[in-house]
């Protein structure tokens, strides 16, 4: 039938869920103990949602989508809750960055001399920019980790580089 003979109104988008934030292939899935709190959290909140969704018998149609994008999401955090590797940041080394880690790094050369940047490296369920939290796989999280307290260590920021001093390190709770 053509779309000339039906309301915008029957017309559906199509069921689209949300992606979750991307792991590289072959990469495991750390997380801290907040961040797998989280996940949980948030299964049980959808779980909670899709039951109200189920109750619902008042559009047998929208019931039926939201019951698919409700499915869908609980399949994909699932997933992710079992493919979780919990690191301890208290088990880590307290003068190397690693995973877990609240890193202060101050700028030497190559950008705004005595600049300092202060970001947790977290799992990437649980990274948040506004939050100060990195995941581990971001660039800024990998030219770091490894390394040591005071010890310099270059970062390619966009087009140029950028030479900073791992400045403090510390694991406090995540």
């Amino acid at each position: 039938m053509s779309r000339a003979f039906t309301k915008e109104d029957d017309v559906q988008a199509p069921t689209i869920i949300p992606p979750r934030a991307a792991l590289p292939p072959n990469t495991p899935n750390y997380v801290t103990p907040r961040g797998l709190e989280l996940l949980r959290e948030e299964l049980t909140t959808l779980e909670a949602e899709r039951a109200q969704a189920e109750a619902n018998r008042d559009n047998d149609a929208d019931r039926t989508r939201h019951l698919s994008l409700y499915n869908g999401r609980i399949s994909d955090l699932t997933s992710r809750i079992a493919s979780a590797k919990l690191v301890d940041p208290k088990t880590q080394p307290a003068k190397e960055v690693r995973f877990g880690a609240t890193v202060t790094l101050r700028t030497q050369a190559g950008g705004k001399v005595g600049l300092e940047r202060k970001f947790t490296i977290v799992g990437v369920d649980e990274a948040s920019v506004v939050a100060g939290k990195v995941a581990f796989v971001a660039p800024i999280a990998r030219a770091v980790l490894g390394a040591k307290l005071g010890k310099t260590v270059t970062l390619k920021l966009g087009p140029k580089e950028e030479t900073v001093e791992v400045a403090a390190i510390s694991y406090e709770a995540v």
